[in-house]
């Protein structure tokens, strides 16, 4: 018998809270929790279902009967199409508390872990243009509004410079303005944009896999340092070389001007070659003194003023006298490593990234830090035994996983190195909470401090210190 799959309609029903993934929270009559991609809770709204699972719907409101005194004006002419910014409609102070729930209610309900009183989160002093990274895809098939489907006007211009439509891989929003990185950076988007036009360069087709421009990267820095790279489909070198010298001219603050000829299914840069046009191939960024390479490929915490406190947080609650070493694991491009290293007897840092480490080894080096060593490979391999006879028995231990968390074979490492202290940094506490229950009878956690590195979105760090138990 086949399945009813229409779709529901439930009225007055009452937004109560902000749940995972930035969607809010309401319930169906029949218990059901309903999970909605445009309300804001204390709303009370009228829904329609999109998906009905066996515990859960999935719906969006179509008509408001209150509006929450948790709303504010979005400032972007794109929210609600773009899904960069979920929660730019929630007042800032609104978005902090649910992000701190959800902290909360993740070491709680999955870790089942006994907590501290919880540092309140650490909000982010710049709410807008806080990015250093910022990434547009080009097509020549943009996402039209709903206004420009209805109207009778032929649309001629299709090409578009922008950002993903969510769950769609080939269509892209034409951005006017993103509120998310610092000028020059809407500056140099439009000029890319208007030049290509204007000289009749194709962009890209991704069904067709046809196009000469794919992708724009601007990187900023707290120096002031600009990197700029265009990704060709193409290899053109004439429409490649006219492009690239207009932007050098117009746009002369550029402190690197970068290019990649990618003609492979999918747009990652990391097994390509980058080449240098103008200027340098990297770009700096600075914390403490301490100076950063940055090159096309490298990682970066994206939001550079959050990081620093990020990492001061970190290096707090590690509690060093200059007596301790230090493992600092997943350590990307050594920043954390280096940034505790002066507090530090020693520091070992371990990634999985060949290039991360080589980034590592070389801002060591310029920053004259010679107490910090950094090795290469997958952590649940290079991280055992043999590692630590050859290393030394860690007195700390810095864990800052990708957002899938530590694999279990590095948990049980972690329990038996056992140091007395282990600062966990997390930009995902569900996963996070996972790690910590499988720890929670050798540690016991002694502070908590969530800290907000993406304002309008529902993203979340958090720093987490572990004791061992007497």
């Amino acid at each position: 018998m086949r399945k009813n799959r229409r779709r529901k309609t439930f009225e007055n029903v009452e937004v109560i809270d902000a749940g995972a993934k930035g969607k809010s929270v309401g319930k169906a009559p029949d218990g059901r929790v309903i999970f909605l991609t445009n309300a804001v809770p204390g709303d009370v709204v009228d829904v329609m279902t999109t998906k009905k699972r066996k515990a859960f719907f999935e719906g969006v409101a179509t008509h408001f009967h209150t509006l929450s005194d948790k709303r504010t004006e979005p400032v972007c002419e794109h929210f609600g199409v773009c899904g960069g910014c979920k929660w730019q409609h929630m007042g800032y102070e609104h978005q902090l508390h649910f992000k701190q729930k959800e902290v909360e209610n993740n070491l709680k309900r999955i870790g089942n872990i006994e907590l501290p009183d919880i540092t309140p989160i650490l909000g982010s002093k710049e709410q807008y243009f806080y990015r250093n990274k910022m990434e547009f895809s080009f097509s020549d098939s943009r996402w039209l509004t709903p206004e420009e489907i209805n109207s009778d006007i032929e649309i001629e211009d299709r090409n578009a410079l922008g950002f993903h439509i969510p769950g769609m891989w080939d269509k892209i929003l034409d951005i006017k303005k993103c509120h998310l990185q610092q000028d020059p950076s809407n500056a140099i988007r439009l000029e890319v944009k208007n030049f290509a036009n204007e000289n009749g360069m194709t962009f890209f087709n991704p069904r067709k896999q046809e196009g000469l421009l794919r992708t724009l990267m601007i990187r900023t820095s707290s120096t002031g340092e600009i990197m700029v790279l265009i990704q060709f489909f193409e290899d053109d070198e004439e429409n490649r070389t006219l492009l690239l010298n207009h932007l050098k001219e117009k746009i002369p603050e550029i402190t690197s001007l970068l290019y990649v000829i990618n003609s492979k299914g999918n747009d990652t840069i990391y097994d390509q070659e980058v080449i240098c046009f103008a200027g340098r191939d990297h770009i700096f960024e600075e914390m403490e003194g301490l100076q950063f390479k940055i090159n096309a490929k490298s990682f970066y915490q994206t939001n550079s003023e959050q990081a620093y406190e990020l990492y001061k947080i970190t290096r707090d609650f590690a509690g060093l006298t200059g007596d301790e070493l230090v493992y600092d694991l997943y350590t990307g491009t050594g920043t954390i490593a280096q940034f505790v290293s002066k507090n530090a007897k020693k520091v070992v840092g371990v990634e999985s990234v060949p290039e991360a480490i080589e980034d590592a080894q070389a801002n060591a080096l310029r920053n004259n830090i010679s107490n910090a060593e950094f090795f290469v490979g997958d952590m649940k391999n290079v991280f055992n035994n043999e590692f630590i006879e050859a290393h030394g028995q860690p007195d700390v231990i810095i864990t800052d996983p990708p957002r899938d968390g530590m694999h279990k074979q590095v948990v049980e490492q972690l329990l038996l190195v056992a140091p007395p202290k282990i600062v966990y940094v997390s930009c995902n506490s569900a996963t996070q909470a996972r790690d910590l229950a499988l720890m929670k009878e050798k540690y016991e956690v002694t502070k908590v401090q969530p800290v907000d590195m993406f304002p309008q979105t529902h993203h979340v760090e958090n720093v987490v210190l572990l004791e061992k138990r007497a």
